[in-house]
């Protein structure tokens, strides 16, 4: 049975002070390759693998063709084009989404994914100064 289809849309961006959020030097990367991943929620073998690269704002598209409901289902990034923003740091590269009918969501097959970062080897040296505009202070883990 494969059921409905759906489409898969986000956004990958360049995340130049290593925030974890976007900041007004933050850019969207064209270029870059991301995959969505399915696999068992019990662990087990990847059910599947699509990839797609994002246009010229960043934005991606990725059809799949049937319904994920027994599946973990998120997108990763795989690959940038950008060398100087290319770093992959292990849990903030992949953005989790829903790919059933049967979880209530009224979207007709439209699934927004998070927006995921690329980050630099060594942040901007302005940063420092925009994260303090951010008054984190009170954040548990301040960057």
């Amino acid at each position: 049975d494969k059921g409905p289809g759906f489409v898969v849309t986000g956004r990958v961006y360049c995340d130049p002070c290593r925030a974890g959020f976007e900041t007004n030097v933050s850019h969207n990367v064209q270029g870059a390759t991301v995959a969505v991943d399915c696999r068992p929620f019990n662990g087990g073998e990847s059910k599947l693998k699509a990839e797609a690269t994002t246009d010229g704002l960043g934005w991606y598209k990725i059809e799949i063709d049937q319904d994920h409901q027994e599946e973990i289902c998120e997108v990763v990034l795989a690959k940038s084009p950008d060398t100087t923003c290319s770093e992959i740091e292990e849990f903030r590269d992949r953005a989790r989404v829903p790919l059933t009918s049967n979880n209530g969501i009224k979207q007709q097959g439209i699934r927004y994914a998070n927006p995921i970062a690329f980050f630099r080897k060594e942040p901007l040296k302005e940063c420092g100064g925009i994260l303090q505009a951010y008054d984190l202070r009170d954040a548990p883990e301040t960057p």
